[in-house]
């Protein structure tokens, strides 16, 4: 009876070069990733700039420039680097004359999938929010995502009540948001009709950041109106 013969196993493959393929692979992307980095970074920075300023024009007409600052309890600064302790970012806007126009700045809060991401205006004479726009956002298209589109909503922030106290230490009144067609006062932003979860994130998100920044604001706006 004839013996079977097991197949010769195949020739074992070198661990050590196997190892060295995959770090000659490793460095090869990792020095690709770098440079694709470096190569796109500037462009990339450019493009959100531009964005940005976009953005503060559309919820500041009239606006033909602007400038970031930083607000501090030590005063105000251009936002050329690291913020300082306790520092808020603000956008100052001016008109082809150089007279200010409004300051913008960015507020968020919890809607109802995930963080809902505004820029609003604010009229220092007025005291009051003037413009409105989403940065971002993720909620249920057709239902969430009309605060960029609901005129009703949008009406809201023709001026939208943002006193201070006269101590200039806090708002007035709290922004909130009402169920919808429930608005009886200027601090108030009547909600979405199936968005209220989206409409009341808005609110908290503005009069979270308004309460911050404001404050801080009210000493330095007559050196923000002279032309820089």
């Amino acid at each position: 009876m004839t013996a079977l013969t097991q197949p010769a196993p195949p020739p074992a493959t070198s661990s050590l070069a196997m190892i060295r393929t995959l770090g000659v692979v490793a460095t090869v992307c990792g020095v690709l990733l770098v440079l694709t980095y470096q190569n796109t970074l500037e462009a990339i920075e450019a493009n959100k700039r531009i964005a940005l300023q976009r953005a503060v024009f559309k919820v500041i007409p009239g606006a033909a420039t602007m400038q970031a600052y930083y607000v501090s309890p030590t005063g105000v600064v251009e936002a050329n680097g690291a913020p300082p302790p306790g520092g808020l970012k603000f956008f100052a806007a001016r008109d082809a004359a150089g007279q200010l126009k409004a300051v913008a700045a960015e507020a968020g809060a919890m809607g109802y999938a995930d963080m809902v991401r505004v820029l609003y205006a604010y009229d220092p004479d007025r005291q009051v929010i003037n413009g409105f726009g989403v940065v971002a956002h993720r909620e249920t298209p057709g239902i969430g995502d009309k605060i960029i589109t609901d005129r009703g909503f949008l009406d809201n922030f023709r001026a939208l009540d943002a006193r201070l106290n006269d101590a200039g230490t806090a708002l007035v009144n709290a922004i909130k948001g009402v169920k919808h067609g429930a608005r009886q006062h200027a601090w108030e932003i009547d909600a979405i009709s199936g968005a209220t979860v989206t409409s009341r994130a808005v609110a908290k998100g503005i009069n979270d950041s308004a309460g911050k920044l404001l404050p801080l604001l009210r000493p330095h706006i007559e050196k923000l109106k002279e032309a820089p």
